[in-house]
């Protein structure tokens, strides 16, 4: 059994309960309902009780079977099968009854599950069929092509690496922008290349998309949708191919770098940034008001909200809207609350939103986001060796992977190695936060790489990869250059 939190409006630990069974996803009916049943569910979500649950559809009407009714539990069974209900699928209940719960805001210590506040409401208002709706992370992109969430969506031709017989032409590059948000790419051109494939039986779901270029999702664009085995299925046209390009943050050149920090410095100081997250886009949000930092209450919070963040900050759309300080607790005053963005806006303060008061929110309620950002491959060129876990180790860098050759690892010097240095080496490694930077790593001597390739690395903490951070390059300058010296990290998730 697998079950997940679905509706909307909601946040990361309430919602309509959906119970996986028999391949087929399912909900729960609200007669008899009682907190009992309600926390052996919270449980089964990784929560650790309930504090509540909802009747009539509260969060929305599901789709499917509604595969439990009468359910009763005393509260402390393991499982929703040890619980008394009418049997698997047998119901006399309508969708409009479907039952929801409020979980407690603590998770089971080691449970792992994104919580991720899901885009199906976007999905049905753009009269996408249900059943296209594979998961809670259902997108138009079929994320790892054919075993991603849009099973049957024509087969990947928007998936990177799926490659149509014929060159695809399309009305403007704006179209493309909403594909290439979501992959986490700054804007997107049609590609006039000639791309080949193997031959195959195109199997086209989509026609006629238009987008304006700032949608969050694919699915808020309009567009038509072919039903059954269509013989005109795309008489007139080609698969849709598109080529994305990262935007000015993940650009290589430093000419890109150097322009975007003429321009913060013409605009001023930045009024919003991310903080407390692990990775590079994520973050609690935060944003300046009378030259004080303060953060934003996650009532009414939305992907909508959370992409223009995502854009403003020069990502690609949001991937998740987190609320219930996911990541972490700010300080200071919270400045916004009920923030309404419709996802067309440039900036956070551009949307409709009520001044707080501190009555109204606590940090406890501070939203954060999850932001798209192209896949760059940073974490192939680091490794760690010789650690009791995956966490920590001595650092291992690969140099000279260019051109179809094989890469050639080395160590770091450890002259100089601090926090901020282990803080990009953990993040560029996806291992999150730096607990230590080591100087000395004797006892996790594991691994038969000796040789010292980088030097002199002094990091502002915030760069993506190491190679970002200024290093000695090729002049190596390293007074102890025994292995023992060589530079190690410690990381940590939270």
């Amino acid at each position: 059994l697998r079950f997940r939190l679905a509706g909307y409006p909601r946040k990361h630990n309430e919602g309509r309960v959906e119970v996986f069974y028999s391949d087929e996803w399912g909900t729960i009916c609200d007669d008899d309902f009682t907190l009992g049943n309600a926390h052996v569910l919270c449980r089964h979500l990784g929560f650790v009780a309930a504090t509540g649950w909802a009747h009539s559809a509260k969060y929305g009407k599901g789709v499917g079977r509604i595969w439990l009714d009468n359910v009763n539990c005393a509260g402390n069974e393991k499982s929703i099968v040890d619980c008394k209900h009418r049997g698997w699928g047998n119901s006399d209940c309508s969708h409009e009854e479907d039952a929801g719960v409020v979980c407690k805001d603590e998770r089971i210590p080691g449970f792992k599950d994104s919580n991720i506040i899901e885009v199906r409401k976007l999905l049905a208002r753009a009269g996408v069929p249900p059943e296209l709706c594979m998961s809670p992370r259902a997108s138009l992109c079929c994320q790892g092509c054919g075993t991603g969430s849009w099973q049957g969506v024509a087969p990947c031709v928007w998936c990177q690496g799926a490659q149509p017989e014929r060159a695809a032409a399309g009305r403007v590059a704006g179209d493309t922008s909403a594909a290439t948000g979501h992959a986490g790419r700054g804007s997107g051109l049609l590609s006039p290349h000639r791309l080949f494939t193997e031959r195959q039986q195109l199997n086209y779901r989509l026609h006629s998309v238009s987008c304006t270029g700032t949608e969050v999702h694919l699915s808020m664009c309009s567009f038509e949708f072919y039903r059954g085995n269509s013989s005109a299925a795309c008489g007139a046209g080609m698969p849709a191919v598109v080529s994305c390009v990262p935007g000015p943050l993940f650009a290589t050149g430093s000419a890109h770098k150097k322009k975007q920090r003429q321009q913060q410095q013409q605009q001023g100081q930045p009024r919003i940034r991310l903080k407390g997250g692990a990775k590079v886009g994520e973050g609690r949000v935060e944003v300046l008001k009378n030259s004080e930092w303060g953060t934003v209450c996650d009532d009414r919070w939305s992907l909508q909200s959370a992409s223009v963040v995502c854009r403003e900050l020069g990502f690609g759309s949001a991937k998740e809207a987190l609320t219930g300080a996911r990541m972490g607790q700010g300080t200071g005053p919270i400045h916004l609350n009920e923030v309404q963005c419709r996802g067309t806006e440039k900036s956070l303060w551009s949307c409709p939103f009520r001044n707080i008061t501190q009555e109204d929110c606590k940090h406890t309620e501070d939203a954060a986001v999850r932001c798209n950002i192209p896949y760059m491959g940073y974490e192939n060129l680091i490794r760690l060796s010789g650690g009791r876990s995956r966490f920590e180790g001595r650092v291992e860098v690969a140099v000279g992977a260019g051109d179809g050759e094989e890469p050639r690892w080395g160590l770091v010097c450890g002259e100089g190695w601090g926090t901020l240095e282990a803080m990009v080496a953990c993040r560029q490694l996806g291992l999150g936060f730096a607990n230590h930077g080591l100087q000395e790593t004797w006892y996790w001597d594991a691994s038969n790489v000796t040789e010292m390739v980088m030097s002199g690395v002094k990091c502002a903490g915030h760069e993506m990869s190491l190679s970002h951070c200024q290093h000695h390059g090729a002049s190596l300058s390293c007074r102890n250059t025994g292995t023992r010296f060589a530079a190690g990290v410690i990381c940590s998730e939270s």
